[in-house]
């Protein structure tokens, strides 16, 4: 009789270990949002950022630079919806989480499409994304938006603020955006850096669900793009309709490694078969 008695305690002592044992807190890691937790890919709430500054977008000015991505009554909104699948499918299959966009020149219209993936990969995925402006002879990407000026890459590599103090959510949940405001000196020099190379890994390796873009110079009149190819998973590369010529195409893509080339995108074209002005 002892005995079973002694062995009904040990049964609940078990059963008290097991249930305490699954009740252990879930690790939590820092971020910019509600709870300063990452979410999973599953959760669903909505996100209350804390510390990442939230502005307005500036819907006019978003019109004018053909920034159609989060409206739905306008048809060129799909054409930004195939795309990111197919890029996230690709980029799934790879264990790719960073993407630079680039144009052979300047004007193929990189940044419009750069700010409409990252919106819709935001929009209608369980992912984040995060879009960084690191075209620093001309960044744009805060002019596009109606951005006020504020807090931005430029401090974060002058040593003056933390990327959590410059980041920007721009009212759109699971975007965040690191802008540019103002072009940096010796550029090439500075995204060669050891700081920039850090900064990139920092933001690739945080937080696995993330997709993040880089907005790039053009890969023709300075060699900025080209030192970043190897610092980046893969590469997509607008091409202006009427803006890029056999040869200058044909340079650009020997700075481009063939393995990380995702494709290309024909911008501003009128060809009823390239889906009304986008073509992939």
């Amino acid at each position: 009789m002892e005995k079973i008695k002694r062995a009904i305690e040990a049964s609940k002592k078990n059963k008290k270990s097991h249930h305490e044992t699954e009740k252990l807190p879930q690790q939590i890691i820092p971020h910019e949002v509600i709870n300063q937790k990452e979410l999973s890919e599953s959760d669903n709430t909505n996100i209350q950022y804390e510390q990442t500054k939230v502005l307005s977008l500036n819907y006019d000015r978003m019109a004018k630079n053909r920034i159609v991505a989060l409206n739905k009554n306008n048809h060129l909104s799909i054409t930004f919806d195939i795309l990111r699948t197919q890029i996230i499918e690709k980029m799934a299959k790879n264990n790719w989480r960073t993407i630079a966009i680039t144009s052979p020149v300047p004007e193929c219209g990189k940044t419009m499409v750069s700010i409409n993936l990252a919106m819709s990969i935001a929009h209608q995925t369980n992912r984040t994304a995060m879009l960084v402006d690191f075209d620093l002879r001309r960044p744009s990407i805060s002019k596009y938006l109606g951005l006020p000026s504020n807090t931005s890459l430029n401090d974060v590599l002058a040593g003056e603020a933390t990327i959590e103090d410059s980041l920007v959510n721009p009212g759109l949940e699971r975007l965040v955006i690191l802008p540019t405001e103002r072009p940096v000196k010796n550029s090439s020099e500075v995204l060669s850096s050891r700081k920039v190379s850090n900064l990139v890994t920092e933001l690739r390796e945080r937080y696995v669900e993330r997709i993040v873009i880089f907005d790039l110079p053009p890969l023709l009149g300075s060699d900025d793009a080209m030192i970043m190819m190897s610092q980046v998973d893969c590469v997509l590369v607008v091409v202006g309709n009427g803006m890029v010529s056999k040869a200058e195409l044909t340079e650009s893509m020997r700075y481009v490694d063939s393995g990380k080339l995702l494709g290309t995108v024909l911008n501003k074209s009128n060809s009823e078969q390239s889906n009304r002005g986008y073509y992939y």
